[in-house]
């Protein structure tokens, strides 16, 4: 009996990111996500023309709490953002992702003019596209949006993290100086949508915008998470425009703070050695989020990124 084709109706929108002089920014060369109209990597049954994005997550300062697997993959460069910037995409990344944590006083305190600075430096280092955020706390996050936004106009960077919370003032930022922005919710599939519609109720152009969902780590959420991402894109398969963006998934954050990560293999023998364990752990939990529909992996570990590219570049041979 043949296999039934199973055609959908909607399809993903495509993001580009960054913008070459050319456009506006100074970027040597833009990535775009999305345009699929199947599930992931069934290219029997639709088109996934543009694969997954992996992006390296880097700080504007050296990491006080990161684990030391971590620590001697990136090693001196860690304490210059624009030197790891530059060492991530020699290594492989196809994008960074700077998180400004120094501008919250628990980790610094710097300026917003400090990490505007920060930011201008790591654009300077690399010639791809750039994401930022701030500390995560509004307060000191508003401004620091607002200022970049402003300072780096036409660069498309791709901009987070827009929130219940703080959505205006980014949205805002984000149509008036042509960047992309990253809609973040609680992993609810209805949050997710809401936060869509509000953003998009500010006239975001529905093609520039990113949902980063939440996720979890492999044992701490990944099938909950793998649950919300897979019923987004059917979702949007089906139709609902609202769903249709492309997806982030913060990765390396979310399985470099569990247990099995990163716990001392004399503390836990049986569990192998802590290096690879690590390394494997941010591998699984990508590609478990690969195949419920994440587009773009923001990772930390050199090595998993490297295991990640050469799972996509597997997965997107066509089926035939």
């Amino acid at each position: 009996m043949p296999y039934l084709m199973d055609k959908s109706s909607g399809s993903i929108y495509q993001t580009r990111l960054g913008a070459t002089r050319e456009t506006g920014g100074t970027r040597g060369r833009v990535i775009t996500v999305g345009g699929d109209n199947t599930l992931p990597f069934q290219s029997y049954e639709g088109v996934q023309p543009l694969g997954a994005v992996i992006a390296a997550e880097i700080l504007d300062s050296e990491p006080k709490a990161w684990p030391d697997t971590l620590e001697k993959a990136w090693g001196a460069c860690l304490s210059s953002p624009a030197a790891w910037a530059k060492e991530a995409v020699a290594r492989g990344a196809d994008m960074v992702y700077l998180k400004l944590m120094g501008l919250d006083p628990d980790h610094g305190g710097r300026s917003v003019d400090e990490c505007a600075a920060v930011l201008g430096e790591v654009l300077r280092a690399v010639d791809c596209p750039v994401g930022v955020q701030g500390c995560d706390n509004d307060e000191y996050d508003r401004p620091l949006i607002t200022r970049i936004a402003e300072e780096y106009k036409g660069e498309n960077l791709l901009i987070g993290l827009a929130k219940q919370s703080n959505y205006a003032t980014y949205a805002a930022s984000c149509i008036s100086n042509g960047h992309s922005l990253i809609a973040s919710s609680p992993l609810d599939i209805n949050l997710c949508k809401q936060l869509n519609i509000l953003i998009s109720d500010m006239n975001m152009p529905l093609d520039r915008i990113v949902i980063d969902p939440s996720i979890g780590a492999l044992g701490y959420g990944l099938e909950y998470a793998y649950s919300i991402l897979e019923r987004g894109r059917i979702g949007a398969l089906q139709g609902d425009r609202m769903l249709a963006m492309p997806v982030i998934a913060f990765v390396g954050a979310e399985t470099w703070k569990v247990k099995e990560s990163i716990a001392d293999t004399s503390e836990f023998p049986k569990w192998g050695d802590k290096d690879s364990r690590g390394i494997i752990w941010e591998t699984v939990t990508a590609t478990a989020l690969l195949q419920s529909g994440a587009h773009i992996l923001v990772t930390r570990h050199p090595e998993a990124m490297k295991a990640v590219r050469e799972y996509i570049d597997d997965f997107m041979t066509p089926v035939l």
